[in-house]
C-alpha cells in the first residue's frame, strides 16, 4: 500500500461472546489514529474469544494465557501505520462486572489500549502508564464512556479471573 492511499480498516467479528458494535469500534479507531497524524495505511481490528488470542500470545509473545488485547505493528512512518489488534471479548465479559461497567464498555478499552500503543503510548513505566491511562479516559468520554476508578465493586463475583493474570 502506497503512503498516499487511505486509511483503510477491517473489523473482524470472530466471537460469539456477546454482539458488537463495529461501527462504534471503527469511528473511535479513526479518532485516535487521525489525533496521531496517521492518514493512511491499514487497521485491522479482531474480536476473539479466550482461546484465540492465547494462542498469538504464546506464538508470538511466548506467554501461554490468554489476555485482553494485543497490538501486532507490521508497518510503521510518519503518516502510515498497518496494524492488527486483537480483543478478547470473553475476557471482556468476564472482567467486566469488577468495575461496575458493561462487557461493550470493558471491550472499548481493549481496544483503545491497543490502538494507543500501536501510536506511541506504553505503559511500562509508571509515568507512562499514568499518560496512557489518561489518554483511554478521554477516549473513551469522547464517546460517553466514564472509566470507572480502579476499585473494586461491591458486588464483584469471586469467580472471575484473579488479579495477577496477565493482562496488556
Amino acid at each position: 500500500m502506497s503512503p498516499n492511499e487511505p486509511l483503510l480498516f477491517e473489523i473482524l467479528d470472530e466471537q460469539e461472546i456477546f454482539e458488537v458494535d463495529t461501527e462504534e469500534i471503527r469511528s473511535l479507531c479513526e479518532t485516535i489514529l487521525d489525533d496521531a497524524g496517521i492518514v493512511s495505511g491499514r487497521l485491522g481490528i479482531v474480536l476473539v474469544e479466550s482461546d484465540t488470542i492465547q494462542q498469538f500470545n504464546r506464538d508470538f509473545l511466548k506467554h501461554d494465557c490468554p489476555t485482553d488485547v494485543i497490538s501486532f505493528p507490521i508497518e510503521e512512518r510518519p503518516g502510515y501505520l498497518e496494524a492488527e489488534v486483537l480483543a478478547n471479548t470473553q475476557i471482556a465479559k468476564e472482567r467486566a462486572g469488577e468495575f461496575c461497567w458493561t462487557p461493550r464498555e470493558e471491550l472499548l478499552l481493549y481496544v483503545v489500549h491497543g490502538v494507543l500503543h500501536l501510536v506511541g503510548f506504553n505503559d511500562i513505566l509508571p509515568e507512562d502508564r499514568s499518560v496512557m491511562r489518561q489518554k483511554e479516559k478521554e477516549y473513551l468520554a469522547d464517546i460517553g464512556i466514564a472509566v470507572p476508578e480502579l476499585e473494586y465493586c461491591d458486588d464483584w463475583d469471586d469467580s472471575l479471573p484473579d488479579e495477577d493474570e496477565e493482562v496488556s
